[in-house]
């Protein structure tokens, strides 16, 4: 990874996850569809069994978690969900709860690199849309792996190139393009910095994991118009918000009016409705 700091980074993870949680539960019914599959697979790949104790990296409001638990409720499984964020947490508790599984999944703020949970404790880890996220890959992968037991999984999802995932890179690149804001710069984590499978599997096996396999999976983003689309990027993405944040009111809206125009092509003709497919890899290793 690139030279920065790690601690002054996952602050400002924390903050931007923070900022954005409540709107990440708003869109919750457009999100959550279009994700569950991911979900469906990792538990798959990791084996999870009623009687498994699972520990969720990056849970955000609460998923995997919760469709975790909603399979191994009655068993002695548990799940312990975590997260960077604390308004995330939150959330993520507030649904558990209403769901009837509190007693089932606890919940705890920390990333991967640095909580400190028992040794050989976890028959499976999972970490949807996480590990890219990370300032130090190996430090992360090296802590969960501590965590499971031998011949415990960790199954994970990332998205591929962003060629492949349309719902992130349309707005992205068109405030980016807009607003004349430059690239991060390389190494830097985000959406795309696990994109590439053979570093992402030689992460892995650096990190002693072993019968690594990989899945490709669709995830189909469905929106009501190209509006919508606009309407959860400006909610939902930080990186978009705080680029924002320096224009003026008006220039803001012309921006976003370019982000709307740019998802135009994946409209229905006749309804209106925008549908994104987008591509993500599953990973799974053993300890």
């Amino acid at each position: 990874m690139s030279n920065i700091d790690p601690s002054q980074f996952k602050q400002g993870q924390r903050e931007s996850w923070d900022s954005v949680a409540a709107e990440w539960q708003r869109w919750w019914k457009t999100t959550e569809p279009a994700v569950e599959n991911v979900s469906r697979r990792l538990i798959e790949l990791a084996e999870i069994k009623q009687d498994s104790k699972v520990l969720d990296i990056a849970t955000g409001i609460g998923e995997p978690s919760i469709t975790v638990a909603k399979k191994i409720d009655g068993g002695i499984g548990h799940v312990l969900a975590t997260d960077i964020s604390p308004q995330m947490l939150s959330i993520a508790r507030q649904r558990a709860a209403s769901l009837g599984l509190q007693d089932v999944i606890e919940f705890k703020e920390g990333d991967a690199e640095t909580i400190a949970l028992p040794t050989s404790t976890f028959n499976a880890v999972l970490c949807r849309f996480g590990l890219m996220f990370l300032p130090d890959l190996k430090t992360g992968l090296s802590n969960i792996r501590r965590l499971l037991v031998p011949g415990g999984r960790l199954a994970a999802a990332v998205w591929a190139s962003p060629d492949k995932v349309p719902f992130i890179t349309l707005a992205l690149n068109t405030v980016m393009k807009e607003t004349n804001s430059p690239q991060p710069p390389p190494g830097i984590p985000g959406p795309f910095s696990l994109s590439n499978e053979n570093f992402l599997k030689d992460s892995f096996v650096k990190s002693r994991f072993t019968d690594i396999t990989i899945d490709k999976i669709n995830v189909v983003f469905n929106f009501d118009s190209a509006e919508d689309y606009t309407s959860f990027v400006h909610g939902t993405a930080a990186p978009v918000r705080v680029i924002l944040a320096n224009e003026t009111p008006e220039r803001r809206e012309e921006v976003l009016k370019a982000v709307t125009q740019s998802v135009r092509k994946y409209a229905d003709n006749s309804t209106g409705t925008v549908k994104l497919n987008n591509e993500a890899i599953c990973l799974v290793g053993r300890k």
